[in-house]
């Protein structure tokens, strides 16, 4: 205390870029130290990548199995994390009074928001840097631009943070967790990721080619295996996702 009487450092509020990278740097060590969200962004994508390129249980068509798989292994990866993760670290946020806490602190809620969005890019980050490396060990030869493959995952990753929060701000936690868990493995079977989308009926086909990680999987696929140029038609999807899922989500998330 000095001798005028002030306070040294002033008492305050933390600058809101500052409170935004705290929180950001807490939600991704929260993240990366749960054991069950482990699983789900690392250890299950890294087994399937590995498994289905060593061993020959699905047919992939012409070429090495891992050129396939790569790309959907990715999406996966993200959808994993922006929303199966996110879906159920914060439907169980919700249901202990935790995101409530948050919301009456100095950071407001957009900023709570932007900071679970950066630590699940910063999360997808590592994930993607550690599938790549394990897929190029596995013989994995990608072309394409960097530029249409960054647009795929920022567009993939918005539209699966949409409908995380959308499940985790509408349903109890319990069914968060039940409904996300399904939801991922749905998805993994029928979302094209392991298993080629025209290995199913033509009428089947086209009604999951209109999913997000089956237009994800399929971008990147498209440019990262077949070197093709900017897939606009599964970027169109993906916006289509992610519009309509961040405003249902910003419109009918409950904080309590």
């Amino acid at each position: 205390m000095t001798a005028t009487g002030i306070y040294t450092p002033e008492p305050g509020a933390a600058p809101l870029p500052r409170m935004i990278a705290a929180q950001a740097a807490l939600e991704t060590k929260m993240l990366l130290r749960n054991g069950e969200q482990l699983l789900l962004t690392v250890v299950i994508p890294t087994l399937l990548l590995v498994l289905f390129s060593t061993v020959d249980i699905v047919d992939t068509g012409s070429g090495e199995a891992v050129d396939f798989l790569a790309p959907g292994i990715l999406a996966l990866a993200v959808m994993s994390t922006a929303f199966t993760g996110q879906a159920i670290a914060t439907g169980f946020e919700r249901r202990y009074g935790v995101l409530k806490r948050l919301a009456s602190s100095p950071l407001p809620r957009w900023g709570l928001m932007t900071a679970k969005t950066a630590s699940v890019l910063v999360t997808e980050i590592l994930q993607v840097v550690l599938l790549t490396v394990i897929a190029f060990a596995l013989g994995w030869s990608p072309h394409g631009n960097p530029a249409a493959v960054l647009l795929l995952l920022i567009l993939g990753t918005a539209a699966f943070s949409g409908l995380g929060l959308l499940m985790a701000g509408t349903l109890k936690a319990e069914a968060t967790l039940a409904a996300a868990n399904l939801v991922f493995l749905l998805l993994l079977v029928g979302g094209g990721v392991i298993i080629p989308l025209d290995k199913f009926p033509p009428g089947v086909q086209d009604g999951l080619a209109l999913l997000p990680v089956s237009a994800l999987s399929d971008g990147l696929r498209d440019v990262l295996q077949h070197g093709a140029g900017t897939p606009w038609g599964d970027l169109g999807i993906l916006a289509v996702w992610a519009v309509v899922g961040l405003a249902a989500a910003g419109k009918f998330f409950r904080w309590e």
